[in-house]
């Protein structure tokens, strides 16, 4: 890549989410690195994207759950100065009880959802914090904050990766580095049929285009927020969820067991 435009790296961008980001991305002048397992897409993607924008891209096939294939990518964050922004999109979600579901598919979700974004952030961040620039979006979910029976291990993974975001936004505020969570409800892509249960079995009312998505998440990123919830109307919602998050841990800081709990 010989340009001099700052170059965003997206994972999972073969499809949905990440390939909606490609295309927003590459409209506001960022050449690309493209990150999924199917290469071909991601060539489909890469030619129309060059072709309307004018953005240098570079595919890169990778299987986030496969060890080499992360080294190979967080070697890539470290070297190229040029990234000025990773979004940590890939992710996988099967839905089953934690009795029921398989070793690979609980690996997986542990592999994508929680060690890849870490490692990827822990590579790309040293070069961030050095410019005093840079940004990471991470794709989480709404289910960070309700489970379940069949969204055990899913919900807590995207909990971690929500209280790991607002970890990483602590540590940089006096850096010109910044963290967004994007947490996405209800949304149209291939997710549910990789989760097991088809799109057509829920509320279409309540299912969000992935264009719509990730638009409302990139305003959210120009206006400054460190966690975007897409589609919730009241804002207030999510600050009081905080505050009531931070007065529950400031009660907990007493040292004496609580009346309730006294030996009797």
């Amino acid at each position: 890549m010989s340009s001099s435009k700052p170059v965003a790296l997206i994972t999972g961008a073969s499809s949905g989410i990440g390939a909606v980001y490609a295309n927003r991305l590459a409209e506001r002048g960022y050449d690309l690195v493209l990150v999924a397992r199917r290469v071909d897409r991601l060539h489909a993607i890469s030619e129309k994207l060059t072709r309307q924008h004018g953005v240098e891209i570079r595919t890169l096939k990778a299987d986030l759950t496969v060890e080499n294939d992360l080294v190979s990518l967080e070697d890539l964050l470290r070297s190229d100065e040029r990234i000025a922004l990773l979004v940590n999109n890939a992710g996988n979600g099967k839905l089953s009880s934690t009795v029921d579901m398989c070793d690979v598919d609980a690996n997986a979700t542990l592999a994508l959802n929680i060690v890849a974004p870490t490692r990827l952030a822990r590579a790309v961040l040293p070069g961030f914090v050095k410019r005093n620039t840079g940004a990471i979006i991470n794709i989480g979910s709404v289910m960070a904050f309700c489970t379940l029976p069949i969204t055990t291990l899913y919900s807590a993974t995207k909990s971690y990766l929500l209280t790991f975001s607002q970890g990483l936004k602590a540590e940089l505020a006096e850096t010109g580095v910044r963290v967004q969570a994007v947490l996405p409800a209800g949304t149209a892509t291939e997710f549910y049929d990789h989760a097991g249960i088809p799109l057509s079995a829920f509320d279409q009312a309540a299912i969000m285009t992935t264009e719509n998505l990730v638009d409302a998440a990139l305003v959210g990123f120009d206006q400054g927020e460190d966690v975007t919830l897409p589609s919730v109307h009241d804002a207030g919602l999510w600050l009081a969820y905080e505050n009531a998050r931070s007065t529950l841990f400031g009660a907990t800081q007493t040292g004496v067991p609580a009346p309730r709990y006294k030996r009797t």
